[in-house]
């Protein structure tokens, strides 16, 4: 930094990719600002003289936008616009030598367990008094909260263990001390992420443990919604789901990432778990948990995947009827199993095939929102956007699934507060509605 200068450094924080990403930045500005340093999170502003980009290496498109980002911020370190620039994050963590003979104006890569390290490129130090507690950048009603790091599966298209190392959960004191920080703070609803969020407490506790801790979390006064993310379907942690029925502030939502319908597409995948064992657990779930909404994800155009294949995936589909659902094209990843697979599928077949899948999803998402029209459903306010107040109901995680729109012309909400909103008209992925007169 400009040493013949007495100008203080502000430090402007760049986040990409997922929510588990987001939470890393988060983390990152609070340990800045315990140590006194000025720091914002994507200000638009353009005053920061230092900027801290945090990359996403999942997918091809991902780490497209990562370099293209770190490439802007290069260019205006050339032009002195800024005086330093750091990488950090999950491409900085697979690709740092590639990096930086790439990119040279960068002034250092870390990797995603290098917090400490990359503070000290500002004289801070790492404030263990701060584990917990964290300056969140959503809306100020809700917050994710990462419960473990890393993950142990072996699935052939994923990189993650790569940038994110071995799973390691966060002790049960220590997510809830963090939770209840959160709620102090003004957050009524916590999503709960990790890479694998049913693997909990197999390192810690030597069994998974996510019941226990779902059932402490749910303990802290104050915190009105509780949403489980990403959710491993093999070794599926069955007690959870008595859990989840039987306490009103966990919301009756399951993001399970399935991947795919075929026997022979998971296998190759190396999924652990079969269609027959997934539609029998899909079924437990549904029986335990009545009326839960479950939100999947899957793949288009794994090497390998044939007509017939995919047919399985729609049937998949068709059958179970999704209430949420998102399919990615698969990104041909180095150093996983399926690299060494032969990426077989076009790339306009993939996109096609993903499409058909999102059509019928389409469809469905319209018969189920439709069967909401005249119900009266507790929404939580996020917004105001375009005219209208724009909510969630307990079946939605913000900016991922679908919203509830009230005109703003013709009635007032608080955002950040509950409401009770009748439903009058559904789309595709939306819904509408006013409070009831």
């Amino acid at each position: 930094m400009k040493t013949g200068q007495h100008k203080k450094d502000r430090v402007n924080v760049i986040t990409l990719g997922c929510a588990k990403n987001l939470v890393d930045s988060e983390v990152l500005i609070t340990q800045l600002k315990g140590n006194q340093i000025d720091v914002t999170h994507e200000s638009r502003q353009q005053d920061a003289n230092v900027i801290i980009i945090n990359t996403c290496g999942f997918i091809d498109n991902a780490k497209q936008e990562s370099i293209d980002t770190i490439l802007q911020y290069a260019q205006a370190k050339d032009q002195g616009a800024i005086d330093k620039l750091y990488v950090t994050g999950c491409l900085s963590q697979r690709y740092r030598d590639d990096l930086e003979r790439e990119i040279p104006s960068v002034d250092a890569f870390f990797g995603t367990m290098e917090l400490p390290i990359l503070l000290k490129k500002f004289n801070a130090d790492y404030k263990h008094e701060l584990i917990g507690e964290r300056l969140i950048s959503t809306a100020p009603h809700y917050a994710y909260l990462k419960i473990s790091e890393g993950c142990d599966r072996p699935c052939s298209f994923c990189a993650i263990p790569l940038m994110r190392g071995k799973h390691r959960s966060k002790p049960i004191e220590e997510v809830v001390k963090e939770a209840q920080h959160l709620v102090k703070h003004g957050v009524k609803e916590v999503l709960l992420i990790a890479q694998d969020s049913t693997y909990y407490g197999l390192d810690l506790y030597k069994k998974r443990n996510l019941a226990e801790l779902l059932n402490r979390l749910a303990d802290v006064e104050g915190l009105e919604w509780l949403r489980l993310h990403y959710a491993f379907p093999a070794g599926f942690p069955e007690d959870i789901l008595e859990v989840m029925a039987n306490r009103s502030n966990i919301c009756n939502y399951l993001d399970i990432p399935l991947q795919h319908g075929s026997n022979r597409m998971l296998q190759l995948m190396r999924r652990g778990i079969t269609r027959e064992r997934t539609e029998t657990l899909l079924a437990k779930i549904r029986n335990k948990v009545p009326g839960i909404t479950l939100r999947t994800t899957l793949i288009a155009g794994h090497p390998g995947e044939t007509e017939d294949d995919f047919q399985e995936m729609m049937d998949f589909v068709r059958h179970f009827r999704f209430d949420r659902l998102g399919i990615f094209t698969y990104s041909h990843e180095e150093q996983t199993h399926s690299y060494s697979m032969v990426d077989d599928v076009a790339p306009e077949v993939k996109e096609a095939r993903a499409q058909a899948i999102m059509e019928v999803q389409e469809q469905i998402s319209l018969e189920l929102n439709q069967q909401k029209v005249g119900q009266v459903m507790k929404v939580l306010v996020d917004r105001k956007e375009g005219g209208y107040f724009v909510g969630r109901t307990e079946a939605d995680s913000p900016e991922v699934d679908n919203e509830v729109l009230i005109d703003a012309s013709q009635h007032f909400l608080r955002i950040g507060d509950f409401a009770e909103i009748l439903i009058t008209e559904a789309r595709e992925f939306d819904l509408l509605g006013h409070p009831p007169s």
